[in-house]
């Protein structure tokens, strides 16, 4: 969403040892020391090659071709745009939406009311400070509250009056402490009188992820892995959270994902491509940044649900052990090709289970063997290292799902109060933050889910913990 130098990550290398240069490349490597398995790999890109060259113009979406389109963020838009196809707002909308602040040309133009009661942001004024973040979807400013003082990102974006907006509609849905929260939102004008803008105000965050994993690279070092620890569990708890919701994000990846190093709290952000999934409903599969997308979407399954952003995050939580992408493609095929070569080729069981309507005429893979995953996740913790590879599965339905992902061993220190409270001491984050969870949460999980995500010195130290959002 936005980025910004950070000298926190910098003061904290001292203390990390400078990667080898074997740690700086671009793809993932494989460590081999035995002759014949030398000449395996070299047969087995030469395979890949040969793939590659082979599929050059081939699209793995069983829907028709659409148009090719230079212009990624274009070709984007028009995807979003077709699946979008959004009902006039209704009437009641309408009045709640009573353009009288345009013709004032106030900040305090619209305030449009969220299911749950907040601070009201309605009655103050708005300064924007400098731009911190710009794309397809318009532009992210840091401002200040002219009344109280308080910083906060304002994402400005072109709003058709036709219809509604969807990321207004979910964030106005959402309220975790690992999500973004929706102050405000008003609407202003731009110099074309037939468009809007609307300006949505948000929680102001330092840094986001991608940017604070940057500043500990270009200082040649890796981010402490307790930080990893803390960041992926706060981001399962956030995709948590959305799924119980059957919203699915669709874009997770470390520039939407926000931190303040000063006290390590995430919150996930960015709904732009976000979605309330009904199983009924087709969706589009060219969706995600191609990175961390997940493997259906690449096979063009359309019936997807909330699973792939548990890839997405398996993807987020690699790359903060490696400092860079796990899974770098330069096209859909070659993205296929580059999970291929840790995961090993998918046998025709786990390609129809990640799009069933995938025409097997086409499933012409090399034959190549999975990487073991000591190779691939550069860090000793293998607790880590298993937690990866079982959220990095091909299967949406044997891939972890969040909640089984919170109560994998690896968090196991995160529920230890000794060990907790000497981090608290270097680390400076809020331990009791971690084992907040809504009611909405609880009612999902089953008596050992709570009994394993609830250490017993949270909820014996205070009977609020378990129901302060919900």
């Amino acid at each position: 969403m936005y980025q910004s130098a950070s000298k926190s990550a910098k003061k904290q290398t001292l203390v990390i040892g400078k990667p080898s240069n074997s740690n700086l490349s671009r793809r993932v490597q494989t460590e081999t020391n035995d002759y014949d398995e030398v000449e395996q790999d070299i047969q087995t890109f030469q395979d890949i090659s040969n793939f590659k060259h082979r599929n050059k113009f081939i699209s793995f979406n069983k829907p028709a071709k659409k148009p090719t389109m230079k212009d990624f963020n274009a070709q984007y838009q028009q995807c979003l745009k077709n699946e979008n196809q959004m009902r006039p707002i209704s009437e009641a909308v309408k009045k709640c939406q009573k353009p009288q602040g345009l013709d004032k040309i106030n900040t305090k133009s619209l305030l449009i009311p969220a299911k749950i009661t907040r601070q009201d942001y309605s009655s103050y004024t708005y300064q924007n400070l400098k731009a911190i973040g710009s794309g397809s979807f318009g532009t992210v400013y840091k401002s200040k509250v002219i009344e109280t003082g308080e910083i906060v990102a304002i994402k400005k974006v072109l709003q058709d009056k036709r219809y509604k907006n969807r990321e207004l509609q979910i964030l106005q849905e959402l309220n975790h402490h690992n999500v973004v929260k929706l102050k405000h939102a008003y609407f202003t004008p731009s110099d074309n009188n037939d468009e809007t803008y609307l300006n949505v105000v948000m929680d102001y965050f330092p840094e986001s992820l991608y940017s604070y994993n940057k500043s500990f690279r270009e200082a040649h070092a890796r981010m402490p892995e307790i930080l990893v620890k803390i960041y992926s569990y706060q981001l399962l708890r956030s995709i948590y959270y959305i799924s119980l919701l059957s919203i699915c994000h669709r874009d997770i990846k470390p520039h939407n994902i926000l931190v303040n190093p000063n006290h390590h709290k995430l919150q996930l952000c960015d709904f732009g491509s976000a979605k309330k999934l009904v199983k009924t409903e087709a969706n589009i599969s060219y969706i995600c940044s191609r990175c961390y997308r997940a493997p259906e979407l690449i096979f063009g399954a359309v019936n997807y649900d909330t699973q792939i952003d548990v890839w997405s995050v398996g993807c987020v939580i690699a790359e903060l052990f490696n400092g860079e992408p796990l899974f770098l493609g330069d096209s859909a095929v070659d993205q296929l090709i580059e999970i291929i070569k840790v995961l090993g080729t998918p046998n025709k069981v786990q390609v129809l289970s990640m799009n069933s309507e995938y025409d097997m005429q086409q499933y012409k893979f090399p034959q190549i063997k999975a990487r073991d995953w000591k190779r691939v996740i550069k860090t000793n913790d293998s607790l880590a290292t298993d937690l990866v590879s079982k959220l990095l599965v091909y299967c949406p339905k044997t891939r972890f799902t969040p909640i089984q992902a919170l109560g994998h061993p690896y968090f196991d220190q995160l529920r230890d109060l000794h060990q907790m409270k000497q981090l608290q001491e270097i680390y400076n984050f809020n331990i009791q933050e971690l084992f907040e969870f809504s009611n909405l949460e609880t009612n999902k999980m089953t008596n050992d889910e709570i009994k394993k995500l609830i250490p017993d010195w949270i909820s014996s130290s205070s009977s609020k913990i378990v129901k302060t959002i919900g």
